[in-house]
């Protein structure tokens, strides 16, 4: 708890943050990231999976290689890859109840899109939990891990990273906001140490329950 004392913003990513990994999301949005790469590029299935895997790994995310080495439109793509099921989402009050009582600002932060993303809290129970939502629009379409992008969104919030936190299922996500003096909270099923990582949690709710 003494490690979070001051923080007066607390910053969540979306996908396998605020709902479990186990509702396998992501599966269906990476099925459609390989398709439109496939449509955008005329390539094969294979090809398009090599593709995505790379531009993930040198560009943050597939839509950043798409736009930089392909000219890409941003607009389309995002509405394509996110146009999923939602079915296997459930209401979580528990977490709901955890993030409400947190003091201070509590705010969103996904490489999705917001419209996205605000999809997603509803399904989860979240409606009205955060104080903003913003997607990978408003970070110039710049992509976590990117530095530029995390001071972009914080700039847009008026927040002040020694006095916030960031909650991240992904670990490189957590290195920028670490170096900017932000508290660094990794939520996923394994633990993972590293410099930039201050917590691990495998259950977000009991976690935020336990600050309170």
């Amino acid at each position: 708890m003494l490690d979070f004392n001051h923080v007066v913003t607390w910053v969540f990513d979306l996908d396998n943050t605020l709902y479990p990994p186990s509702a396998r999301l992501f599966d269906q949005i990476e099925a459609r990231m390989t398709q439109f790469v496939m449509d955008t590029l005329n390539v094969s299935r294979a090809e398009a999976d090599r593709l995505r895997q790379a531009y993930w790994r040198d560009h943050g995310t597939t839509l950043a290689g798409l736009m930089r080495l392909h000219d890409l439109e941003p607009g389309p793509y995002l509405r394509e890859v996110h146009d999923i099921s939602l079915d296997h989402l459930e209401a979580d009050p528990g977490l709901n109840a955890a993030i409400r009582a947190l003091p201070g600002r509590r705010i969103v932060y996904t490489n999705g899109s917001a419209p996205y993303a605000e999809r997603v809290i509803a399904r989860r129970g979240l409606s009205g939990a955060f104080d903003a939502i913003y997607g990978v629009e408003h970070a110039g379409y710049r992509p976590k891990p990117e530095p530029e992008a995390f001071h972009a969104i914080l700039a847009r919030d008026g927040t002040t990273p020694g006095s916030a936190a960031m909650f991240e299922d992904d670990p490189r996500n957590l290195a920028a906001p670490h170096a900017m003096g932000m508290r660094t909270v990794h939520v996923a099923p394994e633990r993972i140490e590293a410099e930039h990582i201050h917590h691990h949690t495998d259950d977000l709710g009991g976690f935020l329950a336990r600050l309170i």
